[in-house]
């Protein structure tokens, strides 16, 4: 059994080139820039036993290529699945399409025993 200990979402996009798997990784790469981890330090538990669950969504989701985007999560057993959703906006005077994705990433770690978090807030 696992524990999800954290969920950041992002948004990125690809102003011109209509790439979605370019749109997915900046999405990606803004949710985790916001987030830490000082737990594993604290606990003394080592980045290997983690679980990295990376969802995406563009409007083309067959279009975004999930095993290059693995290598832009820094630690964990990371998995990366696409879906459909973002957005895609056409500017009307030229055509042009600008690829807006959105991503959420959570981080699940084993069962743990022995600590659990505080009830009372700081």
């Amino acid at each position: 059994m696992t524990q999800r200990i954290i969920i950041e979402m992002g948004m990125g996009n690809d102003l011109h080139g209509q790439d979605y798997t370019k749109a997915a990784g900046r999405a990606i790469e803004d949710a985790i820039r916001h987030s830490s981890l000082p737990l594993f330090g604290a606990l003394g538990l080592s980045h290997d036993v983690m679980e990295v669950r990376v969802t995406v969504a563009v409007q083309s989701p067959e279009g975004v290529d999930c095993a290059a985007l693995v290598g832009g999560l820094p630690r964990g057993k990371v998995s990366v699945q696409a879906v459909h959703g973002g957005l895609n906006v056409t500017n009307p005077d030229t055509g042009d399409v600008t690829v807006v994705a959105t991503a959420a990433v959570e981080a699940f770690l084993p069962a743990q025993t022995g600590w659990r978090p505080s009830d009372r807030e700081s």
